[in-house]
């Protein structure tokens, strides 16, 4: 408990520090809302938990309800030493601003 706090703890000042900068602009930001049917933002929220736990769960407990601009930053952080795809980056980042 102690380590995941100072993980934590960690990644919220390596988030400030490096704060959130784009190189190209784009038409729609991660954080923006996508707007989805019911049942598309159920199998998207249901694929993204799959793919949370195939992928991050294996380091890290259930998601902690971050602001969606934050959590994108953190998923893109965590993209690159987890080595996961575009895809799954999108079906987590969903799932965990849900």
């Amino acid at each position: 408990m102690k380590y995941k706090s100072l993980a934590i703890i960690w990644l919220l000042a390596l988030i400030s520090a490096i704060g959130v900068a784009s190189s190209a602009p784009r038409t729609r930001r991660a954080t923006e809302p996508a707007v989805y049917s019911s049942a598309e933002a159920d199998a998207m929220r249901l694929e993204g938990e799959k793919r949370f736990r195939a992928n991050c769960n294996r380091c890290h407990a259930a998601p902690h309800k971050f602001p969606p601009r934050m959590m994108a930053t953190i998923v893109r952080h965590m993209r690159v030493r987890a080595t996961i795809t575009d895809d799954d980056m999108r079906y987590i980042l969903y799932y965990m601003t849900q």
